[in-house]
């Protein structure tokens, strides 16, 4: 919550929170998140239990399994959406606003599965998605915004992969059974090594990662290239630049804005919908 609050405070716009199950199934971050009025899209474990009566659903994959699938020609209360990716291919996935508890519809918070098979719910395949985000009123509007809560939730995976690597390959998670202060220190040590690989590989090929073509990212991601002139723009600047690099800093600012013009590059591209 204080990184949320901090952004906001920078005035860092951003569509929603988007998180896994870790942080879903926190209740105490979930009631911090609606106090603040701040929209989010988190997941939740599978069997995540829930109170209801004795007949209802008390979970999210039992409340996935009262959605009335019978087929692609029968879909019940699934919706079909489109996942196209920025290499181009396309998915077919499944979605729908299920009830659980006081997670419904017509509540303020709803319940959205995601799946590519809703028949057989695969566990590498199936999101359970509690979201604040408004639901629209026309059935048209509704099948794009489920669209659109499953595009972002699908962004927080770029997140995730490369912190994967931090912790694989890197060592990241490698601090069990130390004491406060060592695990720390070995953050530190891991930070440190990740940005030594980043120096290195910049050195080498100073001109990767590309820059995107302008059409390719926001201008916020574009702010490596100059102009000679300050501009003014809607997007405030997220990253310094210009500073030169020296005893104390190792590179100059700009690499970091050519690093983040390449994972803008690299997200998936914005969802496309089509009619059930």
């Amino acid at each position: 919550m204080e990184l949320v609050q901090a952004a906001r405070q920078a005035g860092i716009g951003f569509r929603a929170v988007v998180a896994d199950c870790f942080y879903g199934d926190n209740p105490g971050f979930t009631d911090a998140l609606l106090a603040a009025d701040v929209p989010f899209v988190l997941a939740l474990k599978p069997r995540k239990g829930t109170w209801a009566p004795a007949e209802a659903a008390h979970t999210p994959v039992e409340a996935a399994g009262e959605l009335g699938w019978r087929g692609p020609s029968r879909p019940g209360q699934w919706r079909r959406i489109q996942r196209r990716f920025r290499d181009g291919h396309v998915e077919t996935w499944w979605a729908a606003v299920a009830q659980l508890g006081g997670w419904g519809p017509e509540r303020r918070l709803r319940l959205v599965v995601a799946t590519t098979d809703p028949g057989r719910l695969p566990g590498h395949s199936s999101w359970y998605l509690l979201t604040n985000l408004p639901r629209p009123r026309s059935r048209r509007a509704q099948q794009a915004d489920l669209a659109e809560v499953v595009r972002l939730y699908g962004l927080r995976n770029w997140v995730e992969q490369g912190y994967k690597q931090v912790k694989g390959e890197l060592g990241w998670a490698d601090f069990q059974v130390r004491s406060d202060r060592a695990i720390r220190r070995h953050w530190t040590l891991v930070c440190c090594a990740f940005s030594f690989c980043w120096q290195a590989v910049l050195a080498e090929h100073p001109g990767q990662p590309a820059a995107p073509a302008p059409q390719a990212a926001p201008a916020a991601a574009r702010g490596a290239e100059s102009s000679g002139h300050r501009r003014r723009t809607s997007h405030q600047e997220f990253l310094a630049g210009g500073v030169a690099g020296g005893a104390g800093l190792a590179g100059p600012m700009e690499r970091a804005a050519a690093l983040l013009a390449g994972v803008v590059t690299s997200a998936t591209a914005p969802a496309l919908t089509a009619a059930a």
